[in-house]
Order: C-alpha cells, then sequence, then structure tokens
C-alpha cells in the first residue's frame, strides 16, 4: 500500500479487487487483480452524505451503516486512541463526504467487502493529524478484524500474490511476484451469493488425507504462479470447501469441473460465486466458448500495487 499525507481534508483510495482461496489456499492464499474501486472520502463539518455509482449503487441508502462510513469511524477512532501522551487525541468525525466509483462487483467473491473495508481504513489514516502513528500492520490487523480472516485484505494492500497467516501477534503477510505468462480471468455471474451462506456448508472436520492433499497443492501452487505457471492445473486442485459449496452455487462448481476437463486452471473465486480461471495468455479467447451468455467474461491482470491514497485538490 502507498500513502502520501499531506494534511489534506479530501482524499481517494484506488482499491483493488482480490481472489481468494485459489482453489487449495483456503484462507491463505490471496490475489489482487486489475479491477478497481475510486472512493473518495472528505471531512466536512457535520452530517454524512454517501453517493455511490456503479456497481452497489443501491448500499448509498444506508447511511451510518454503510462499510465504509463504519469502517472510517472505527479506525479514525482507534488513531485518535494511539497518542501516547495519553490524551485521546482527536477520535470525532464531525462529518463526512463519500463518494464511490464502484467496479467490483458486490457478493461474488471477488473481494468487494476488503476494498471497501480497506479504503475507509486508509481513508481515515490519510485525514486524521496522527495517521502517522497508525503503521502498514495496523492497517492489516485491523482490517482483519473487521472482515475476519486475512485472505482477501492481504492482496489488497500488498498487491500480487500474498501468503496470510495468523501469528501470536496478530495477522502477518508475506507478498510474492506472479509469473507474467498468467492472466486471471474473471467469469462473474449475474446471481450474487452471501459469504456466510457459502461459509455456512463448509464441514467442520475433513478427512486427513483431504487436508494433506491441499496442503501439498498449495504449496506447489505458489511455484506455479511465481515461476512454474505449467503446473496451474495440477496445483489448483481442492478437497477443503469448493465440493462442499456446490449446494450454494451448483453452476459455479460444474463450470469449474467443465473447464478443469479442458485443462483450464479453474477455481471458484473467494466464496464464490465467481470463477477464476488462471489462463495463460493464448488461452484467453477458447474460454469464451466454454462459459455461455450467462456469465460475464473479464479479462484481467495481476494488479502489481495494493491500495493507495492520495489527496484530493479541493
Amino acid at each position: 500500500m502507498t500513502q502520501e499525507t499531506p494534511q489534506a481534508r479530501a482524499v481517494r483510495v484506488h482499491v483493488p479487487a482480490t481472489s481468494a482461496n485459489l482453489g487449495p489456499g483456503f484462507d491463505a492464499l490471496g490475489l489482487a487483480v486489475t479491477l478497481y474501486d475510486d472512493v473518495d472520502v472528505e471531512m466536512a463539518d457535520s452530517g454524512l452524505s454517501i453517493e455511490v455509482t456503479g456497481e452497489g449503487e443501491e448500499t448509498a441508502r444506508r447511511g451510518e451503516q454503510h462499510l465504509i462510513a463504519q469502517t472510517f469511524r472505527s479506525a479514525y477512532a482507534l488513531i485518535g486512541s494511539l497518542d501516547d501522551t495519553g490524551d485521546s487525541g482527536d477520535s470525532a468525525v464531525p462529518g463526512l463526504r463519500i463518494r464511490c466509483v464502484n467496479r467490483i462487483p458486490h457478493a461474488r467473491g471477488l473481494g468487494s467487502s476488503s476494498a471497501a473495508t480497506v479504503a475507509g481504513i486508509l481513508a481515515a489514516r490519510a485525514l486524521h493529524p496522527g495517521g502517522h502513528r497508525f503503521t502498514d500492520d495496523d492497517v492489516l490487523a485491523l482490517a482483519t478484524r473487521i472482515e475476519g480472516h486475512p485472505d482477501n485484505v492481504a492482496p489488497c494492500l500488498a498487491g500480487g500474490l500474498t501468503i496470510a497467516w495468523q501469528a501470536d501477534t496478530g495477522p502477518r503477510l508475506t507478498r510474492l511476484d506472479v509469473s507474467p505468462d498468467v492472466r486471471p480471468v474473471a467469469l462473474v455471474p449475474e446471481w450474487r451469493l452471501a459469504t456466510e451462506r457459502a461459509r455456512g456448508l463448509l464441514p467442520k472436520v475433513v478427512p486427513h488425507a483431504d487436508a494433506a492433499a491441499n496442503a501439498g497443492r498449495a504449496a506447489l501452487l505458489v511455484a506455479a504462479l511465481t515461476g512454474r505457471p505449467e503446473l496451474l492445473l495440477d496445483a489448483t486442485e481442492d478437497r477443503l470447501h469448493q465440493s462442499y459449496r456446490r449446494p450454494a452455487m451448483p453452476e459455479s462448481v460444474a463450470l469449474v469441473e467443465r473447464l478443469r476437463g479442458n485443462g483450464v486452471a479453474a477455481v471458484v473465486s473467494g466464496a464464490g460465486p465467481t470463477v477464476l480461471a488462471l489462463t495463460f495468455r493464448d488461452e484467453v479467447d477458447s474460454i469464451a466458448a466454454e462459459v455461455g451468455s450467462s456469465w460475464h467474461i473479464h479479462p484481467l491482470d495481476v494488479a502489481p500495487h495494493g491500495a493507495c491514497v492520495r489527496p484530493i485538490d479541493q
């Protein structure tokens, strides 16, 4: 993530979509892709104004329950509490104007809620006079606490391919570059799926053999994405979550199986229902024939950078 911190009253956060799990890397691996939301946040004397264009326009009606507004206020208050003088610092937000241009589909498994969460936190850090006290580790910790797990927020913050884990001291991430031969293609359906419903279908225990197989494939997937893309089909095999989620998204799982049967490394993106195909650059056109008209095809690239913040001239 990058930040410029002159004491502005308004900032723009440019935040990428993400795909988590990538097959076997359940709750650990994530990929940032070149589909972005732009969020403008401006301090105001009073009130709350929210404008949303593009994806999720209906969320503007949520007012104080809007995820960006909630996250901004939580982060702003937390930053104020970090004043080492013992004073709580500036924690009150008199008013906000939030303008969103959204391109990340909502409730489709492409990290829209993580993007909103990250945007709210980074905007609060940039606009708070004590924002310098809030480290990148602090941002990751708060975003993970809000989201519940770090697999989407990590690539949203760092870009590229990320491995995220929970240490004794909190969530951590490491970032890796992806081979330029790999091109992600998002296959996005019209229907939505709540993450909570998809997670609710997962069993509490899985066979030891399945867990061991996934551990090996997740390790292989890191190697495949970073330098051995010819291994992607084997590396994206999953036994932990996708088949269990079939009742919530039968069309998505069927498409994954059909593409994989044709040699394409396809997985359910995050909690679904979007399907992500990790292709070589000359495979993109061949996918269209397998997909059908009910899916929107988005050829993308790996986003090399995570969310960035810049001041807006008033």
